[in-house]
């Protein structure tokens, strides 16, 4: 999200180099984990119209990435939540009926965090690493920080350009580390 805010564009080679810019460089990589979903696939009917709209996109992307040296790719799903209200119509006023265009798809990602939550446990139960970088701003890994914390690992929050971490992550991390864009 921030990459493609920053004019970044998000492809598996900018990911590789985002990746490599997290380690100082006195560190060994051991193995970059990224976690995300392929794009939803399927039809949902649209709120006004009632027509079928359908759904599809590669994810041969995710593919080329779990191809690259040191990467393990973690598939979650990626679930269809409904049609919401454009946050551009809020608070409606009734000057036009509405349309299906004055609504957006809402997706959300399932299993990711889980996925997160066991590597971060695994690492920390195998004592295989000493750090753990880690790129995110969900909130919910911190009973995986805190866990890996208590096992001796130190965790790294890294942060790119335009990030504001969430103050809870910053309180169960051991540091953060700022990183700029790769060129």
């Amino acid at each position: 999200m921030y990459a493609r805010k920053a004019g970044k564009l998000f492809v598996p080679n900018y990911i590789e180099k985002i990746a490599h810019a997290c380690a100082l460089a006195d560190e060994v990589i051991h193995r970059i984990l990224y976690y995300d979903c392929p794009p939803f696939e399927g039809e949902a009917t649209l709120p006004v119209s009632g027509t079928k709209k359908a759904f599809s996109g590669s994810d041969q992307w995710l593919h080329e990435l779990a191809r690259k040296d040191l990467f393990a790719v973690r598939i979650g799903v990626l679930k269809f939540r409904g049609f919401f209200l454009k946050q551009s119509k809020i608070p409606f006023t009734p000057t036009a009926p509405l349309t299906d265009a004055d609504f957006e798809a809402k997706f959300e990602q399932k299993g990711v965090d889980m996925r997160i939550g066991l590597d971060m446990a695994t690492l920390s139960a195998n004592r295989s690493i000493d750090l753990i970088a880690l790129v995110t701003n969900d909130t919910d890994c911190i009973p995986a920080m805190k866990h890996a914390r208590r096992a001796g690992l130190q965790v790294a929050l890294i942060a790119v350009p335009g990030y504001n971490p969430a103050p809870e992550l910053l309180a169960h991390s051991d540091f953060r580390r700022n990183i700029a864009w790769p060129s």
